[in-house]
């Protein structure tokens, strides 16, 4: 069984979809969810759903002699950023090479970079007068926003949407595609 952690920052649609399509699994476990804040909604979510939860603010995470053995008690051989705002320390992603994943809310290499989640994304793809916008999933360099794009899905943009209508049409793309992206990475990689 390859144990699989998933870190978040807010409200876990995305993890919950990856707990749901996992469940039953005889390959991989969502064996951990961690965030850097005590009052996300996505640890409610874990918890409903019998998924142990972590909770590492940002000098925990930091600290890889406070954050390594929670990755070590949990046997935790792959990371899914699924709403994380935490820049990922080097130490982290050396120790998982080409398993840390993410999910950014836009088409890399637009639109990402350092302040670049959420809806400060959607607010620069409506500025920028695009006509598409989608997901990327990358692997998790010391660049922010900066590894190997491995899969992007995107969807039309009408002149008369507003940012929050580009904030549900990319919530879409997610919700349809993430977990089975991840799927697909994991027997990649597994």
């Amino acid at each position: 069984m390859i144990n699989v952690a998933i870190f978040v920052s807010g409200g876990g649609t995305n993890c919950e979809s990856l707990i749901q399509r996992f469940k039953n699994s005889d390959k991989y476990k969502m064996a951990l969810v961690v965030s850097n804040k005590s009052d996300a909604y996505a640890l409610v979510r874990a918890q409903n759903h019998n998924v142990d939860t972590a909770i590492m603010p940002k000098a925990k995470l930091n600290n890889p002699k406070e954050f390594m053995p929670l990755m070590t008690k949990y046997g935790i051989q792959f990371i899914v950023l699924a709403g994380f705002l935490p820049i990922v320390p080097d130490y982290l992603i050396e120790a998982y090479p080409n398993r840390i994943i993410n999910l950014h809310p836009a088409l890399l290499p637009k639109f990402g970079g350092k302040g670049m989640w959420g809806h400060h994304v959607h607010e620069a793809v409506k500025a920028a007068g695009e006509s598409v916008t989608g997901m990327t999933v990358h692997y998790v360099s010391n660049v922010c926003d900066g590894g190997e794009i491995i899969v992007q899905h995107q969807c039309e943009i009408l002149p008369t949407d507003s940012a929050d209508d580009i904030a549900d049409k990319e919530h879409v793309l997610e919700m349809t595609h993430f977990a089975k992206d991840v799927e697909m990475i994991l027997d990649r990689t597994f």
